[in-house]
């Protein structure tokens, strides 16, 4: 530890926790991160298994975020993209349906792709155009409704809303009711509109490393558990107590409810994804295009073959294919169910797979409902932050670290 007490003990290492630190330290505060985990990047972290990257569930990283892409050098992380589209596993096969604005080859097969009406397609292109000419502030002030109500009011069918709102959203949102806030709904649709779904050449872990290496070294401390919080101190699971004059707590929000127990919360619900990855000889799509599940039936919500994006996410001459389960399904025999529903997916070459590791992810996404409860304010010298204080993406995590720092810095 820093020899000399900070200004800011910031509790949690996590992209909110990591942007907080990151502003305070450039604007000459001494700040002191403490972290429970052995690395950066909280729900963003990455596993090498036998040369396989492993992301902690499938994440992407939009690369239209205005507040996170003037925060990260983008450029070193070597992002690469997904194509703006998406196979949808139908009728017993895998129909294309695709951004014909920025893939124009792809229209007639769009087209005329069992998915939705040709006038639900026409209604696609009337939300983008919609979408793109209001701003984010014009967005945060439109009328919340869930996902559902708006795509119902908007005029979309019955047919595209399950066939292809409900799994690609599901994979956004982790969740397949379309429950989740219809702002939430238009500012990734406009995000996606706007730019693409990437990852990190190296893994998602790439974005924390990369804040937290702008850091000085020993501004952060992993394997360092909270277990009290009192006046402006903060006691460490291994019995050290450290002060400050600001305590900045940027856990998640379960785990800042255990912090400050007697704090009257709203009550939070999480979203919980379980995600499989297998080892392939090949891969079964050959481009970088997510299919989805456009049946009302099955275990599986997407699937993503990360080698046709980024080769590094494996050995030479392997595939790495990612499938995402909404919720935490009983575990006995998932992994030989969701091979056997992949078979359906892509043929006999499926029996080739193997299974390399299971992520169940209770806690992977704070529930965002429409006109959510007031997200609650602490009295100095506390301060909180996180992405469910704003919306439960990178961007929103970023935004939320930073607009806490000024908040400190403006007293």
């Amino acid at each position: 530890m820093p020899a000399e007490s900070p200004d800011v003990i910031v509790i949690g290492a996590g992209l909110s926790g990591l942007a907080c630190a990151l502003e305070l330290h450039e604007a000459g505060r001494k700040v002191i991160i403490l972290e429970a985990a052995d690395g950066p990047g909280g729900r963003v972290r990455t596993d090498e298994v036998d040369g396989f990257l492993l992301d902690h569930g499938f994440q992407v990283y939009l690369d239209a975020y205005p507040t996170a892409g003037r925060l990260l050098d983008l450029p070193k992380l070597d992002l690469q993209s997904f194509e703006p589209g998406a196979f949808v596993f139908s009728g017993g096969k895998l129909n294309r349906v695709m951004d014909v604005f920025r893939r124009p080859r792809h229209l007639l097969a769009s087209a005329f792709a069992p998915i939705g009406s040709l006038f639900d397609k026409m209604r696609v292109a009337k939300l983008r155009f919609h979408l793109k000419g209001l701003s984010l502030a014009e967005i945060a002030k439109m009328e919340d409704l869930s996902t559902q109500d708006f795509l119902k009011r908007f005029g979309f069918s019955d047919h595209i809303i399950d066939g292809f709102f409900r799994s690609f959203y599901g994979g956004i949102f982790l969740e397949n009711e379309l429950r989740t806030s219809s702002r939430m709904f238009a500012f990734t649709f406009k995000m996606f509109t706007e730019g693409s779904a990437t990852l990190p050449a190296k893994g998602m872990s790439e974005i924390p490393k990369q804040l937290a290496a702008r850091l000085p070294e020993d501004q952060v401390q992993y394997n360092c558990t909270v277990t009290n919080i009192e006046g402006n101190k903060v006691r460490l699971a291994h019995g050290q107590t450290l002060s400050a004059t600001q305590i900045v707590v940027a856990t998640p929000a379960n785990v800042t409810q255990t912090l400050f127990p007697h704090f009257p919360f709203p009550k939070l619900k999480w979203r919980s994804v379980t995600t499989l990855y297998f080892s392939a000889p090949k891969s079964p799509l050959h481009e970088a295009t997510l299919a989805l599940n456009g049946e009302s039936r099955g275990l599986i919500n997407n699937v993503a073959i990360l080698t046709d994006l980024c080769s590094a996410y494996a050995p030479a001459g392997k595939a790495l294919v990612s499938v995402s389960v909404l919720g935490l399904p009983d575990e006995d025999k998932l992994a030989s169910n969701v091979i056997q529903e992949l078979t359906s997916w892509f043929g006999n070459e499926v029996s080739q797979w193997q299974h390399l590791r299971t992520y169940r992810i209770p806690h992977a996404l704070p529930e965002q409902i429409p006109n959510p409860p007031a997200t609650p304010v602490l009295d100095p010298p506390y301060y909180l932050c996180g992405d469910y204080r704003t919306s439960a993406s990178i961007e929103g995590a970023i935004i939320s670290g930073q607009d806490t720092a000024r908040q400190i810095l403006a007293n």
